[in-house]
């Protein structure tokens, strides 16, 4: 019997579970590996601070949507032998492969900034949600907000879903008016890059977003510290900001497994081929998902856009065949823009993103970096198409590679 390894039970390796327990014949065995059973839909966690989400509602047991012939084996990982073919789990097994796809995703580090997650604020005036117990702490957090200064903050980049924290910063002004309090805010979203859109074609067309929402920016702010004496996030170029309320994003890396069994980079994460995600050190290994280094963002649609490319690429891989199949950073992401209405990127490693129609040119009926009801309601019904299609290992009927079709090309 050959065997296949997954490591990390969400959104990539639940895909990739489906698909090839299709796909493979019964010479094969396949075994995926995660901590516990539940199952988050992670884009949930960014409603649950405003109440129109519930950590119930986003949870799911992980072993519902695996196929019978995969063994789920619950435990955490504690170390990757890349030159046995073994995994080393926390619960004292030792499992072989002769394939490992990794997709454990990243890990929020606030244990890396000092005064962060070891601070006398956390989880009193600092806060996360890129956890769930961060949203649901954020939650009651803004139930006794009463009004100051409020940051958005991102500690550095890369994070998963790099939108999320402008979608958080958007929804607390929408937040703050319905409860008749949003002239007592002072909002500020901070960045440490050099703008809130750093595409130049999205910077033109959203740039004003947030001062229509009389939202500050900090730009190019590279956080030192958070200074819990007297609530202020400190930069190492010696400027600071004020906070009654800091909802930050920390720093994500990788598993520590990854950093422990030396197959990552400095973050943690997976280095692989951009096009085939192939490791670049091991021939029998692959990464997917937010756990590898992609030059794209660590979004949820890469994760399923690459793993719609990969059976073909797998066939051709145990066959000692070149790989057929080249994936382009596809991604596609939609901005919560408050008001009821949100707005959608389409892009990959080579084409920022565009103004257009999405998917279909003309119809649309989405429209790409413009704010509209429509995109808002498709964000609320990908929760369904989530569970319903991509968890049960089903393609979406929106293009796998990018497809300039709708999109308004600029000279």
């Amino acid at each position: 019997m050959r065997r296949v390894l997954i490591l990390g039970a969400g959104t990539a390796g639940t895909m990739l579970a489906n698909r090839l327990a299709d796909e493979l014949d019964e010479g094969w065995t396949i075994t995926i590996v995660d901590r516990d059973d539940d199952h988050h839909y992670q884009p949930g966690y960014l409603f649950i601070p405003f109440g129109t989400a519930t950590a119930k509602r986003i949870t799911k047991r992980r072993s519902r949507f695996l196929p019978s012939r995969v063994a789920f084996v619950r435990s955490g990982i504690s170390r990757v032998r890349p030159d046995d073919n073994e995994v080393d789990l926390d619960d004292g097994q030792i499992l072989g492969y002769d394939w490992l796809l990794i997709a454990t995703g990243t890990v929020p580090r606030p244990d890396l900034t000092p005064g962060m997650g070891d601070g006398s604020l956390w989880y009193r005036k600092v806060f996360d949600f890129y956890t769930m117990a961060g949203a649901v702490a954020l939650h009651d957090g803004l139930a006794r907000f009463d009004g100051g200064r409020l940051l958005v903050h991102i500690t550095e980049m890369p994070i998963k879903c790099p939108v999320a924290p402008l979608e958080f910063a958007f929804l607390a002004d929408d937040h703050f008016r319905r409860r008749g309090i949003r002239h007592k805010v002072d909002i500020t979203f901070v960045t440490p890059l050099d703008g809130a859109f750093t595409k130049p074609i999205a910077a033109r067309e959203l740039g004003n977003l947030l001062e229509d929402r009389s939202i500050r920016l900090a730009t190019d702010f590279a956080v030192e510290r958070v200074d819990n004496d007297h609530s202020r996030l400190v930069a190492y170029d010696g400027r600071e900001l004020p906070f009654d309320l800091l909802v930050t994003v920390p720093l994500n890396t990788g598993q520590q497994y990854v950093f422990d069994s030396g197959i990552g980079d400095e973050s943690g994460f997976v280095q692989v081929d951009p096009h085939t995600l192939r490791s670049t050190r091991y021939d029998n290994i692959f990464a997917f998902g937010d756990a590898t280094d992609l030059p794209t963002s660590k979004a949820g649609a890469v994760a399923h856009f690459a793993v719609e490319l990969f059976g073909d690429n797998f066939q051709a891989a145990i066959a000692g065949k070149p790989l057929p199949n080249a994936f382009d950073g596809h991604a596609n992401c939609f901005i919560e823009s408050g008001r009821g209405e949100a707005l959608l990127l389409d892009f990959n490693y080579e084409t920022e993103p565009l103004t257009g129609r999405y998917p279909l040119p003309v119809v649309g009926p989405m429209r790409l970096l413009g704010a509209s009801r429509i995109n808002h309601w498709g964000k609320l019904l990908f929760e369904q198409l989530y569970w319903q299609v991509l968890m049960r290992g089903r393609g979406l009927p929106v293009p796998t590679l990018m497809s300039m079709a709708g999109k308004h090309k600029e000279d």
